[in-house]
Protein backbone atom coordinates (compact mmCIF):
# COMPACT_ATOMS: atom_id res chain seq x y z
CA UNK A 1 0.00 0.00 0.00
CA UNK A 2 1.56 3.59 -0.70
CA UNK A 3 2.26 5.52 2.32
CA UNK A 4 -0.22 8.81 2.32
CA UNK A 5 2.35 11.87 2.11
CA UNK A 6 2.16 13.67 5.36
CA UNK A 7 2.86 17.89 4.86
CA UNK A 8 2.93 20.44 7.96
CA UNK A 9 -0.44 22.06 8.43
CA UNK A 10 1.02 25.67 7.83
CA UNK A 11 2.65 24.67 4.83
CA UNK A 12 -0.80 22.94 3.13
CA UNK A 13 -2.67 26.09 4.26
CA UNK A 14 0.10 28.49 2.29
CA UNK A 15 -0.19 26.50 -0.62
CA UNK A 16 -3.62 26.78 -0.98
CA UNK A 17 -2.96 30.92 -1.46
CA UNK A 18 -4.57 32.00 1.49
CA UNK A 19 -1.36 33.43 2.76
CA UNK A 20 2.29 32.84 3.65
CA UNK A 21 3.56 30.40 5.71
CA UNK A 22 4.43 32.56 8.54
CA UNK A 23 0.93 34.25 8.75
CA UNK A 24 -0.53 30.57 8.80
CA UNK A 25 1.40 29.71 11.64
CA UNK A 26 0.44 33.06 13.30
CA UNK A 27 -3.13 31.81 12.29
CA UNK A 28 -3.02 28.97 14.30
CA UNK A 29 -1.60 30.71 17.55
CA UNK A 30 -4.75 32.90 17.53
CA UNK A 31 -6.87 30.05 17.17
CA UNK A 32 -8.12 30.24 13.97
CA UNK A 33 -7.42 26.84 12.72
CA UNK A 34 -9.68 23.74 12.61
CA UNK A 35 -8.29 20.23 11.75
CA UNK A 36 -11.29 17.71 11.12
CA UNK A 37 -13.24 20.16 13.11
CA UNK A 38 -10.64 20.50 16.08
CA UNK A 39 -8.83 23.31 16.76
CA UNK A 40 -4.98 23.37 16.14
CA UNK A 41 -2.82 24.13 18.36
CA UNK A 42 0.90 23.98 16.82
CA UNK A 43 2.11 24.60 13.51
CA UNK A 44 4.41 21.55 13.32
CA UNK A 45 0.59 19.58 13.06
CA UNK A 46 0.82 17.14 10.59
CA UNK A 47 -1.83 16.53 7.79
CA UNK A 48 -2.74 14.68 4.51
CA UNK A 49 -4.64 14.78 1.90
CA UNK A 50 -7.62 13.05 4.04
CA UNK A 51 -8.08 15.77 6.10
CA UNK A 52 -10.35 18.46 6.24
CA UNK A 53 -8.91 22.11 7.27
CA UNK A 54 -11.13 24.79 8.14
CA UNK A 55 -9.90 28.64 8.56
CA UNK A 56 -12.26 30.69 10.06
CA UNK A 57 -14.49 27.94 9.94
CA UNK A 58 -14.37 27.69 6.01
CA UNK A 59 -12.96 24.95 4.28
CA UNK A 60 -9.94 25.55 2.61
CA UNK A 61 -9.75 25.49 -1.13
CA UNK A 62 -8.34 22.16 -3.10
CA UNK A 63 -4.55 22.27 -4.04
CA UNK A 64 -4.73 24.16 -6.99
CA UNK A 65 -1.56 24.63 -9.72
CA UNK A 66 0.60 27.19 -9.01
CA UNK A 67 0.39 30.69 -10.92
CA UNK A 68 3.10 33.46 -10.83
CA UNK A 69 2.89 37.18 -12.01
CA UNK A 70 4.92 40.20 -12.80
CA UNK A 71 3.66 42.69 -12.19
CA UNK A 72 5.21 46.64 -12.44
CA UNK A 73 4.51 48.47 -9.03
CA UNK A 74 3.64 51.92 -9.22
CA UNK A 75 5.29 54.67 -6.93
CA UNK A 76 2.35 55.46 -4.21
CA UNK A 77 1.60 52.36 -3.43
CA UNK A 78 2.48 49.96 -0.16
CA UNK A 79 3.28 46.33 -0.80
CA UNK A 80 0.79 44.79 2.32
CA UNK A 81 -2.48 43.61 2.43
CA UNK A 82 -4.06 46.11 4.85
CA UNK A 83 -1.84 49.30 5.73
CA UNK A 84 -2.49 50.52 9.48
CA UNK A 85 -1.85 54.37 8.09
CA UNK A 86 -4.54 53.97 5.29
CA UNK A 87 -2.53 54.43 2.42
CA UNK A 88 -2.98 52.52 -1.11
CA UNK A 89 -1.99 49.22 -1.36
CA UNK A 90 -0.39 46.96 -4.19
CA UNK A 91 -3.27 44.76 -3.71
CA UNK A 92 -6.09 47.21 -3.89
CA UNK A 93 -5.11 48.15 -7.48
CA UNK A 94 -4.20 45.05 -8.72
CA UNK A 95 -6.53 43.87 -12.35
CA UNK A 96 -10.06 42.44 -10.68
CA UNK A 97 -10.03 39.53 -12.69
CA UNK A 98 -6.87 38.16 -10.59
CA UNK A 99 -7.02 35.68 -7.41
CA UNK A 100 -5.68 36.43 -4.03
CA UNK A 101 -2.04 36.86 -4.35
CA UNK A 102 1.25 36.91 -2.04
CA UNK A 103 3.75 39.37 -3.33
CA UNK A 104 7.44 38.19 -3.05
CA UNK A 105 9.27 40.01 -0.88
CA UNK A 106 8.31 43.68 -1.37
CA UNK A 107 9.35 47.47 -2.67
CA UNK A 108 8.71 49.91 -0.42
CA UNK A 109 6.16 52.92 -0.77
CA UNK A 110 8.76 55.44 -3.04
CA UNK A 111 10.23 52.45 -5.11
CA UNK A 112 8.87 50.79 -8.28
CA UNK A 113 9.29 48.27 -11.20
CA UNK A 114 9.20 44.54 -10.77
CA UNK A 115 7.08 43.06 -7.88
CA UNK A 116 6.58 38.98 -8.42
CA UNK A 117 2.99 37.66 -7.55
CA UNK A 118 1.72 34.04 -6.87
CA UNK A 119 -1.16 32.39 -5.52
CA UNK A 120 1.29 30.18 -3.46
CA UNK A 121 3.05 30.86 0.01
CA UNK A 122 5.11 28.15 -0.15
CA UNK A 123 6.52 29.29 -3.35
CA UNK A 124 6.52 32.73 -2.33
CA UNK A 125 9.04 31.87 0.72
CA UNK A 126 11.63 29.68 -1.80
CA UNK A 127 11.88 32.75 -3.68
CA UNK A 128 12.85 34.48 -1.44
CA UNK A 129 14.94 32.43 0.70
CA UNK A 130 18.24 33.77 0.58
CA UNK A 131 19.89 30.70 -0.05
CA UNK A 132 18.32 30.97 -3.51
CA UNK A 133 20.82 33.84 -4.32
CA UNK A 134 19.00 35.10 -7.02
CA UNK A 135 20.35 38.65 -8.51
CA UNK A 136 17.73 41.69 -8.38
CA UNK A 137 18.65 44.58 -10.55
CA UNK A 138 17.44 47.91 -10.50
CA UNK A 139 17.80 51.35 -12.15
CA UNK A 140 18.60 54.12 -9.38
CA UNK A 141 18.81 57.99 -9.73
CA UNK A 142 21.09 59.54 -7.49
CA UNK A 143 21.58 63.04 -6.55
CA UNK A 144 25.67 63.20 -7.14
CA UNK A 145 28.61 61.27 -9.10
CA UNK A 146 29.39 58.14 -7.39
CA UNK A 147 33.43 57.19 -7.67
CA UNK A 148 35.16 53.95 -8.98
CA UNK A 149 36.47 54.04 -5.56
CA UNK A 150 33.00 53.87 -3.86
CA UNK A 151 31.83 50.95 -6.61
CA UNK A 152 35.09 49.26 -5.57
CA UNK A 153 34.03 49.37 -1.75
CA UNK A 154 30.54 48.06 -2.10
CA UNK A 155 31.86 45.64 -4.54
CA UNK A 156 33.59 43.70 -1.98
CA UNK A 157 30.85 44.41 0.78
CA UNK A 158 30.34 47.03 3.48
CA UNK A 159 29.53 47.69 7.12
CA UNK A 160 26.88 50.62 7.88
CA UNK A 161 25.91 51.49 11.70
CA UNK A 162 26.88 47.44 12.59
CA UNK A 163 25.38 46.02 10.33
CA UNK A 164 27.34 44.40 7.01
CA UNK A 165 26.12 44.33 3.46
CA UNK A 166 26.84 41.41 1.33
CA UNK A 167 29.14 42.55 -2.26
CA UNK A 168 27.16 45.08 -4.46
CA UNK A 169 27.47 45.55 -8.17
CA UNK A 170 27.40 49.11 -9.15
CA UNK A 171 27.57 50.51 -12.88
CA UNK A 172 27.29 53.60 -14.40
CA UNK A 173 24.93 53.98 -17.24
CA UNK A 174 26.50 55.52 -19.86
CA UNK A 175 25.28 58.78 -21.14
CA UNK A 176 22.39 58.95 -18.32
CA UNK A 177 23.98 62.28 -16.20
CA UNK A 178 21.33 64.92 -16.27
CA UNK A 179 22.89 67.73 -14.20
CA UNK A 180 23.99 67.01 -10.77
CA UNK A 181 21.88 63.38 -11.02
CA UNK A 182 23.35 60.02 -12.15
CA UNK A 183 21.32 56.87 -13.51
CA UNK A 184 23.62 53.80 -12.24
CA UNK A 185 22.25 50.19 -12.55
CA UNK A 186 22.64 48.53 -8.65
CA UNK A 187 22.90 44.03 -8.47
CA UNK A 188 21.95 42.70 -5.03
CA UNK A 189 22.00 38.94 -4.39
CA UNK A 190 20.81 39.75 -0.45
CA UNK A 191 18.14 42.43 -0.53
CA UNK A 192 17.89 43.56 2.88
CA UNK A 193 14.96 46.26 4.12
CA UNK A 194 15.69 49.95 2.12
CA UNK A 195 19.17 48.50 1.31
CA UNK A 196 20.19 50.97 -1.90
CA UNK A 197 18.98 53.72 -0.40
CA UNK A 198 20.56 53.29 3.05
CA UNK A 199 24.19 52.49 1.22
CA UNK A 200 23.55 55.25 -1.12
CA UNK A 201 23.08 57.48 1.92
CA UNK A 202 26.19 56.48 3.58
CA UNK A 203 28.14 58.21 0.59
CA UNK A 204 26.01 61.24 0.80
CA UNK A 205 23.99 60.12 -2.41
CA UNK A 206 19.97 60.88 -2.40
CA UNK A 207 18.45 58.28 -4.04
CA UNK A 208 15.28 60.40 -6.14
CA UNK A 209 13.91 57.27 -8.02
CA UNK A 210 14.30 53.09 -7.91
CA UNK A 211 13.08 50.91 -10.69
CA UNK A 212 13.60 47.13 -10.17
CA UNK A 213 13.81 45.89 -13.38
CA UNK A 214 15.13 42.00 -12.44
CA UNK A 215 14.29 39.41 -9.90
CA UNK A 216 16.26 36.26 -10.27
CA UNK A 217 15.65 35.31 -14.47
CA UNK A 218 12.24 37.47 -14.62
CA UNK A 219 12.70 40.69 -16.56
CA UNK A 220 9.86 43.52 -15.91
CA UNK A 221 10.78 44.43 -19.89
CA UNK A 222 8.27 46.90 -21.21
CA UNK A 223 5.20 45.72 -18.91
CA UNK A 224 3.39 49.04 -18.55
CA UNK A 225 2.69 50.42 -15.28
CA UNK A 226 0.16 48.90 -13.44
CA UNK A 227 -0.01 45.92 -15.32
CA UNK A 228 0.52 42.14 -15.10
CA UNK A 229 2.31 39.48 -16.91
CA UNK A 230 1.68 36.04 -15.96
CA UNK A 231 4.15 33.61 -16.63
CA UNK A 232 3.79 30.62 -17.82
CA UNK A 233 4.05 26.75 -15.86
CA UNK A 234 6.79 25.60 -17.89
CA UNK A 235 9.10 28.30 -16.85
CA UNK A 236 7.96 28.31 -12.98
CA UNK A 237 8.36 24.56 -13.23
CA UNK A 238 11.94 25.52 -15.14
CA UNK A 239 13.19 28.06 -12.76
CA UNK A 240 11.80 27.86 -9.04
CA UNK A 241 12.57 24.66 -7.20
CA UNK A 242 9.65 24.29 -5.47
CA UNK A 243 6.52 21.89 -5.08
CA UNK A 244 3.69 23.58 -7.35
Amino acid sequence: MMEIKKERISKVIARAGLCSRRDAEKWIIDGRILLNDTRVTTPATLVDETDVISVDNNIIPTKQPSRLWCYHKPVGLVTTHKDPAGRPTVFDNLPKYLPRVISVGRLDLNSEGLLLLTTNGELARSLEHPSKAWKRKYRVRIHGKITPDIILKLKTGIVINGIKYAPVLVEIEPHQAQGTNQWIQVTLTEGKNREIRKIMNHFGFHVSRLIRISYGPFQLGNLPVGEVREISKKVIKEQCSCEL
